[in-house]
């Protein structure tokens, strides 16, 4: 939908563009951004690193690394182009399964590297975090107990949203926010920023209904594994009950 200007003799319709148009670069301008306001995607979010990668192959960076408020960790895999994401849902479960076993002190890390690479304050970097979480000490067994990913991009190809859809249906956390420019007559730059997946107005109603879907799956899983234990021991049983008894030994 475009987005309207409200003038007296009526509505005027903001004229789209794209960050490509506008020389917009994917990492100095919208990262940039989106680091210094992360709150214009997901409220409660606190960045840990930008071009995270400590791991083993230092040429995978996750774009910005952050923590919300319940203690997990947040993977944002961002996109400028209008190629519709291209398989940054990929890159960002690839993200997710790397960082899914960071403990407090390595966040602790990340976060002081973050705010000064010079002369990092692990102190400083540890109060931030536990005062962002509201704890008074570090509980390893909350934190990253679960991984969320947020992808964010002018648009999103049906294989992306499809991709996303289905694995919400497995209980991973995915997230589509959709950004989109706009340039008003007078020059100034507008972000429409719009979470896609899923719609915030049904956010509460498909998470009851993923769990649900999820608590049915184990429900057939486990009658799934009932049944097959049954099946064992029936042919067991019928299969002692088939052998021939054994003969006499000799003198008995």
């Amino acid at each position: 939908m475009p987005i309207y200007e409200a003038r007296p003799e009526g509505l005027e319709p903001v004229a789209a563009t794209t960050f490509e148009a506008e020389g917009w670069k994917e990492r100095g301008d919208i990262q940039r951004l989106l680091r210094e306001r992360i709150g214009a995607i997901e409220d409660g979010l606190l960045v840990l690193a930008e071009e995270f990668a400590g791991w083993v192959d230092a040429a995978r960076r996750i774009d910005l690394l952050c923590l919300d408020a319940l203690a997990n960790l947040v993977v944002v895999e961002l996109k400028r182009g209008s190629d519709g994401g291209g398989h940054m849902e990929l890159q960002a479960l690839r993200y997710a399964a790397m960082v899914s076993a960071m403990t407090f002190d390595q966040a602790v890390a990340a976060l002081a590297g973050f705010r000064d690479r010079a002369a990092p304050d692990p102190e400083a970097a540890r109060a931030e975090i536990l005062a962002h979480l509201g704890w008074t000490s570090p509980d390893e067994e909350r934190f990253a107990d679960t991984v969320r990913m947020i992808l964010v991009s002018a648009d999103f190809s049906r294989e992306v949203t499809t991709t996303v859809l289905w694995l919400r249906d497995f209980g991973l956390d995915v997230r589509c926010v959709r950004l989109r420019p706009h340039r008003l007559g007078d020059g100034r730059l507008l972000l429409d920023v719009q979470q896609i997946i899923p719609l915030p107005e049904a956010s509460e109603f498909q998470t009851r209904l993923e769990e649900k879907k999820a608590a049915e799956r184990k429900e057939r899983g486990e009658r799934a594994q009932l049944l097959d234990r049954f099946l064992r021991q029936l042919r067991r049983t019928c299969g002692s009950a088939d052998r021939p008894a054994p003969r006499p030994l000799a003198g008995c």
